[in-house]
């Protein structure tokens, strides 16, 4: 079959050289030899029959384990119809792309096609010691057929009495797609919600076996040989599965030995003559041996898709919404009272939620405001001079002899698809300007189709752009059609979850959990997870409640969103004068934040539960780093926790924060240490050292 093709793609290649090739310094490489093109690293490489464009997957190295893919069912790795004959015109480029103040440097290689009307540019990403390929796809021209449902329902199938039965229709719209063949892969599909005003369980994982033609849900699938253990894992980056554009009801495909990405974001009506248009990106990664393997070579990934800058990233940011006075207390009396409170707390970032600004949005308390028409106000996103008189600049001077950064709340104009994007992102553009207001908690988004989307996308650039790179956006995921987990992450982290204990509806454990479950796909350092103020509403919960959040220490509270990026969802004008003792811990935590966020941060222990010993690790290598450990409501002082760590080690931990007593240790079964922690509701944080 590769020579077969290889008759096909050569008389293009002879239009654009037999050899082309570029290496980069940091051992990232591409060529096009005769028929065909590789790329790769000191981790993985992919190897492509050339297909005049239309690239075909040949093999795919894990270089960690030697092992070798060979596609065993050679077709295209991108199609939007039923077309898999060679491209028109394909053209190979390749440059080696310096680092920013958001990415890593990475060797880029585009990809070119035409075919049937439609033109198809693939852009690849490899980045140094990552065991992934990411590729990016844009389309521009027309496309005549329609994008149907990923796979027709097995139930309106015939019995299988014949071989010819078992045949299932091609699927219309496909991504990406690996054949590595054999019978026994098995497969683990992870879907992620966001909505949290809504959703409380925010993850979902469905274990396969691959068989015939079928689908599954996420943005995530790893795949595993059963017989060796070799795997890989997709990335689809995309907005959460049950909020994506032109849903076609799967994102991934399973059939004997091949696995495809579905779901590309896009109608046909989206794809026009005179524009590229992108459809959702997708990552191919390589791992071998267990799950930590294969969570691991998936986060290595994730860290690259914005560098994590301690200046400009780290962040414990106070936000009084949190206290639900909604915008009826911000002005400038409030705010330079609260820094200094603030201050006293050690919070670095103070951000002033709605009610800030001229304009008055639907949430507001004083007067009965709307999204709508933003902009027949020109000073709708100024700051309201009979509140703040004095502009802005006493908050921001303030602040910035406490050493506080301010931060503001935005909500982009949603009409029309975000048509004024540009007014927009000019009103955060002069806010930083004459203020330096460099964090903007991103509110109230929806993205109904790709027009929109597009335009939120160069909102986002425009002032990133204009402004190096030194913005920061807190993108708010707690109702709307949002970009969830996996898209948009390059512009900052994640404002996770609105939760009130005014509602009775802030748990502590439950928080505890959601970033618990989350930190196994999602680099936890990228959420924001909040802690409040515990003696606030106490009568709001049960008297018997063991879960109120008064049954807890500011400290615990605090100690859940240290893997994460702290935020004091309050008021600090609320806080009793014994609050204040959390200044301690917050400095010592200022110590090691940003070495605790470097690492690869997974969960240990048994799901929060309110009852369980649980916790984080956090791997700088194979022989060092943290784990912080929770004991919950429990009466056992002492417990087995599982870590990430191999069996058999000798471990040493000291500890670092919390109520705990360094010691030495021999790793048991699943990694497995035993702490103890001398009373229920209690943490420790841990430095740790593998000795032999």
């Amino acid at each position: 079959m590769h020579l077969k093709l290889l008759a096909i793609a050569f008389p293009v290649l002879a239009a654009i050289g037999a050899h082309t090739s570029a290496a980069s310094p940091s051992g990232c490489y591409s060529r096009l030899e005769a028929d065909t093109l590789t790329i790769g690293n000191t981790l993985i490489e992919r190897k492509f029959v050339w297909n005049g464009g239309n690239l075909e997957t040949f093999s795919i190295t894990d270089k960690a384990s030697g092992k070798v893919h060979y596609s065993c069912n050679p077709g295209p790795d991108f199609r939007m119809t039923s077309f898999s004959g060679p491209g028109e015109n394909g053209r190979f480029e390749s440059e080696d792309v310096a680092q920013t103040p958001v990415s890593p440097a990475f060797h880029k290689v585009t990809v070119t096609f035409s075919a049937e009307g439609l033109e198809v540019r693939r852009t690849y990403r490899i980045y140094a010691d990552c065991p992934a390929i990411a590729c990016g796809t844009e389309l521009r021209g027309s496309l005549s057929a329609k994008l149907g449902p990923a796979v027709e329902n097995n139930a309106d199938k015939k019995n299988i009495e014949f071989a010819a039965d078992m045949k299932s229709r091609p699927v219309s719209a496909v991504i990406d797609r690996i054949s590595p063949g054999g019978n026994h892969w098995h497969a683990r599909a992870v879907e992620f919600w966001d909505v949290t005003d809504w959703n409380n369980n925010l993850v979902s994982v469905r274990d396969i076996i691959s068989y015939r033609k079928s689908t599954c849900r996420g943005n995530i699938l790893f795949m595993q040989d059963g017989i060796d253990g070799s795997g890989f894992f997709f990335l689809k980056e995309a907005p959460c599965s049950a909020v994506q554009l032109e849903y076609p009801g799967a994102d991934f495909i399973a059939d004997f030995g091949e696995f495809s990405v579905t779901g590309p974001g896009i109608s046909t009506g989206d794809i026009v003559p005179d524009r590229w248009t992108g459809i959702y990106s997708c990552v191919l990664g390589v791992y071998s041996g267990g799950e930590a393997e294969a969570l691991t070579a998936l986060r290595k990934y994730q860290k690259n898709v914005r560098r994590h800058i301690p200046e400009r990233d780290e962040m414990i940011m106070m936000n009084t919404w949190g206290d639900r006075s909604q915008d009826t207390k911000v002005n400038e009396a409030f705010c330079l009272s609260e820094i200094e409170k603030a201050a006293r707390l050690g919070i670095t970032h103070f951000q002033i939620d709605d009610g800030w600004q001229v304009g008055k949005s639907p949430n507001s308390a004083v007067a009965k405001g709307s999204f709508r028409n933003i902009w027949d106000n020109p000073d709708y996103w100024k700051p309201d001079p009979e509140k703040y008189p004095h502009g802005l600049a006493p908050i921001v001077e303030k602040a910035s002899e406490s050493g506080i950064t301010v931060g503001l709340w935005f909500n982009p104009s949603i009409q029309n698809d975000f048509e004024d994007w540009r007014k927009d992102a000019d009103a955060l553009i002069a806010l930083f300007r004459e203020y330096g207001i460099r964090i903007f908690k991103i509110d109230g988004l929806n993205i109904p189709n790709k027009t929109a989307e597009q335009n939120l996308r160069r909102f986002f650039d425009a002032v990133s752009e204009a402004t190096d790179h030194q913005v920061v956006f807190n993108l708010d995921v707690t109702a709307g059609r949002r970009g969830g987990y996996h898209y948009f992450n390059e512009y900052g982290n994640i404002f996770l979850e609105n939760r009130y204990t005014d509602w009775g509806n802030y748990y502590p454990y439950q928080t505890l959990r959601n970033l618990w479950m989350l930190s196994k796909y999602v680099p936890a350092e990228k959420l924001q997870i909040e802690f409040l103020n515990k003696w606030r509403n106490a009568g709001k919960y049960p008297q018997d409640d063991p879960f109120a959040p008064g049954n807890y220490s500011l400290e615990y509270l605090f100690a859940i969103s240290m893997a994460g990026q702290p935020l004091a969802w309050m008021e600090a004008s609320n806080l009793p004068e014994e609050a204040y003792g959390l200044s301690s811990l917050i400095e010592d935590y200022k110590q090691i934040w940003h070495q605790f966020h470097d690492g690869v941060i997974l969960p240990v222990g048994d799901e929060p539960s309110g009852r369980s010993w649980t916790g984080f690790q956090s791997a700088a290598g194979e022989k060092e780093g943290y784990i912080l450990v929770f004991r919950e409501l429990t009466d056992s002082e002492t417990s087995e926790v599982r870590t990430w760590l191999p069996e058999g080690k000798k471990v040493g931990l000291t500890p670092v924060l919390g109520d705990a007593e360094g010691f030495r240790a021999v790793t048991g079964n699943d990694g497995s240490l035993e702490f103890t922690l001398p009373a229920p509701n209690s943490f420790a944080l841990y430095r740790y050292r593998v000795m032999e």
